[in-house]
């Protein structure tokens, strides 16, 4: 009788024990930290080079939209023969107007006489004439504007076999292919790959039928003032 008493209060014992296990135990799986998530992929570089055998969109490959040249600047050009100037002097109509430079390189404004303006930007001509009005004691604080209405002096040279030879205003910068347009296309006996190019004492090559199949891009240079395009 005495061992059954002991072994009823051990298994009551027991299951005591387990029933006050069963809240600690939810306990610390409560405080245990949520499982991390699974890694996401590095957002893609724009930069950088798609892995070897990736697909490329030739949209974003497309190079940059060429830029448009600009026409000459009124404060760096430098004057010369031919050129034609908007000279404004303000609260002056008899003096303002437009002056075309004379071969000499000078211009004729009533009242000033003969001004010379090549080889000097118009701002410099701007001061000029502001000074030649103060000590000639016409105007005391004068405001002269002076601007370029036509580009005539610096000009570029075509001959022998093209359909309109001549001289051309070099007006924005202009490569080799774009000054032969201006010419009208070649002649029937025109070697078009022999085309010379004389500056000064220099004298360059130009074999059009590579160039204007994408061959030996380097020799469409830009041209300067005084080349002579030579067609064979």
């Amino acid at each position: 009788m005495r061992t059954v008493l002991i072994a009823t209060a051990l298994a009551g014992w027991s299951m005591w024990c387990l029933a006050a296990q069963a809240p600690e135990a939810g306990a610390q799986a409560a405080q245990q930290p949520a499982a991390s998530p699974a890694p996401q992929n590095p957002p893609a570089d724009a930069n950088a080079r798609p892995a070897a055998g990736a697909a490329i969109d030739p949209a974003k490959m497309a190079a940059p939209a060429a830029t448009k040249a600009a026409p000459p600047s009124s404060k760096v050009y430098v004057i010369g023969a031919e050129d034609v100037l908007k000279i404004v002097i303000w609260n002056n109509a008899p003096m303002s107007g437009e002056f075309p430079v004379r071969p000499d390189g000078a211009i004729s404004i009533p009242l000033l006489g003969d001004v010379t303006v090549a080889e000097k930007t118009p701002q410099q001509v701007e001061e000029d004439i502001a000074r030649r009005l103060v000590d000639g004691q016409l105007i005391r604080d004068p405001h002269v504007s002076v601007g370029l209405t036509a580009v005539h002096s610096k000009k570029y040279y075509i001959q022998g076999e093209v359909n309109k030879p001549g001289s051309y205003d070099l007006v924005v910068p202009t490569t080799i292919m774009e000054g032969l347009v201006n010419a009208g296309g070649f002649r029937d006996f025109a070697n078009t790959r022999k085309i010379r190019i004389l500056r000064g004492s220099q004298e360059f090559k130009f074999n059009y039928n590579q160039v204007s199949h994408g061959k030996n891009r380097e020799q469409n240079i830009y041209l300067e003032p005084g080349d002579q395009i030579i067609v064979p």
